[in-house]
């Protein structure tokens, strides 16, 4: 009974310290936030998070042992890759098979934390913590912090037909909906935009824990029931589920690390890995705000929400960059569509019996090119050696890398149209349209440079000292 009434007094004390310890961080946190945070404007945000993440990754990756005893990677080479981690740039200069299992763990939590939907999310929540405080003030809350350092009303101005009309983001005249009344009959318009944001900040967590985790489970019973990948790994020294949870974090947060050196070419007949991967590079990326979209009025339908209603029948007021109007995100999709079937017929043209696909069948390759083309624009990974792929391929792929990942064709504004009777919107709709098939210099340039790399491709490989992708870059624009 001594024994017990003993041990009972340390763990009272135990969880007293414990309990004041908590205190008094809540206390520093609450503290940074109103008197630090606050205060700093959202770039310097964004820069503190990235410098103090990367740092403390570094720290923690420097403190632990590699896998080989043979190389022991330089103190700038770790905060290199602490860095590109974080900042999910996929550049690394130490072989990935290099860094020991607590490692890989470590890179895992700074791709997490370092990815956009991430970073979305905290400052959704954050946004929600500042507007809630500032409604029991009886105050109102700046909304140019919609999320870490990116302003609400951001879009990717590109010469190669993105269109990014403020007037068309006007929530107010969305006429695309479906079947949701204009304005919510709530006598508290800033209590219901406070729940809202609210509300989305706790979806985009749902959708990013639902869809990595769905990932990692899919890609983890693959790996243990196909023997011809689980050699690999065992080959290799991996573990299993590390290599599953590591893989689907790099693929949605469009980092690109894989743990083996050759990226995803020791897989490139693994068809079943490479199709659990495709939905991670999309969701993850390029129709994040479709499908952000698409749940929330999913969840109207089934559950008539005020939050739902207020979000699709207010998209500018809500000031989040990754949420789109109806329009806006369903031409995200199509021309995510035609980009991947545009690379995916020139790809498979130039490269279905080149030596990147040697050894390959015909189903193999297929999936293997639709892989390789979806990875292209943000994603990075690749089951071929880049350098032996054809002249045309490769500046296709580049042009598809520089696009920001919410590049989308508008053809027509909906303000506009709203204002005008049916015959002038028919010629707006024809005349914009037209104006979108008629593409930019830019557009024209990278065309013939394309379709000269194709035509001289012979001599190209044969003769590159005078026919190379740099020489007739510079012919081509002089």
């Amino acid at each position: 009974m001594v024994v017990f009434s003993y041990v009972g007094k340390k763990l009272e004390q135990l969880c007293s310290c414990l309990s004041t310890t908590f205190r008094f961080m809540w206390f520093l946190v609450i503290y940074l936030y109103h008197y630090v945070v606050r205060r700093m404007n959202p770039f310097s945000i964004e820069v503190f998070y990235f410098l103090f993440v990367s740092c403390f990754g570094f720290l923690i990756l420097n403190a632990m042992d590699p896998r080989t005893t043979t190389f022991t990677p330089r103190k700038l080479d770790l905060f290199f890759t602490s860095v590109s981690a974080t900042t999910v740039s996929s550049m690394s200069v130490v072989e990935m098979e290099v860094f020991s299992n607590s490692q890989l763990i470590i890179m895992t939590i700074l791709m997490f934390i370092g990815g956009e939907v991430f970073t979305s999310m905290v400052g959704l929540l954050v946004r929600s913590f500042s507007r809630r405080g500032s409604i029991q003030e009886g105050g109102r809350v700046n909304d140019s912090m919609s999320d870490l350092g990116i302003p609400p009303y951001f879009h990717d101005q590109l010469e190669l037909g993105t269109i990014a009309n403020p007037e068309f983001e006007s929530s107010k005249s969305d006429i695309f909906e479906l079947g949701y009344e204009s304005e919510p009959h709530v006598a508290d318009v800033e209590e219901l935009k406070y729940k809202s944001i609210k509300f989305l900040g706790l979806l985009v967590l749902g959708y990013l824990l639902l869809v990595q985790t769905l990932g990692v489970f899919s890609v983890y019973v693959y790996l243990n029931v196909i023997s011809s990948a689980k050699n690999v790994l065992k080959q290799k020294g991996l573990n299993t589920f590390t290599f599953s949870l590591f893989t689907i974090v790099s693929t949605f947060a469009s980092c690109g690390f894989v743990p083996t050196n050759e990226n995803m070419m020791v897989f490139n007949k693994n068809s079943g890995l490479l199709l659990l991967l495709i939905p991670q590079v999309l969701l993850g990326n390029n129709l994040y705000p479709s499908v952000l979209r698409f749940s929330i009025w999913s969840i109207g339908k089934f559950k008539k929400k005020d939050e739902t209603s207020y979000l699709l029948n207010n998209t500018q007021e809500i000031g989040f960059h990754h949420f789109l109007s109806h329009l806006h995100s369903s031409f995200i999709v199509v021309t995510a569509l035609v980009f991947i079937l545009v690379q995916f017929i020139l790809f498979a043209s130039m490269e279905w019996s080149a030596d990147a696909l040697t050894g390959m069948n015909n189903y193999q390759k297929f999936i293997g090119v639709l892989f390789q083309t979806i990875n292209t624009r943000h994603t990075g990974e690749t089951i071929v050696d880049l350098s032996t792929i054809a002249a045309a391929s490769l500046v296709l792929i580049v042009v598809m890398m520089y696009l920001p990942p919410y590049t989308s064709f508008l053809p027509l504004s909906a303000n506009e149209s709203c204002k005008r009777n049916s015959d002038q919107r028919k010629k707006k709709n024809k005349r914009v349209l037209l104006e979108n098939i008629i593409f930019s210099q830019l557009s024209y340039l990278v065309i013939f440079i394309i379709l000269i790399c194709i035509t001289e491709r012979r001599n190209i490989k044969d003769d590159p000292l005078n026919f190379n992708v740099l020489n007739i870059v510079v012919e081509v624009i002089r």
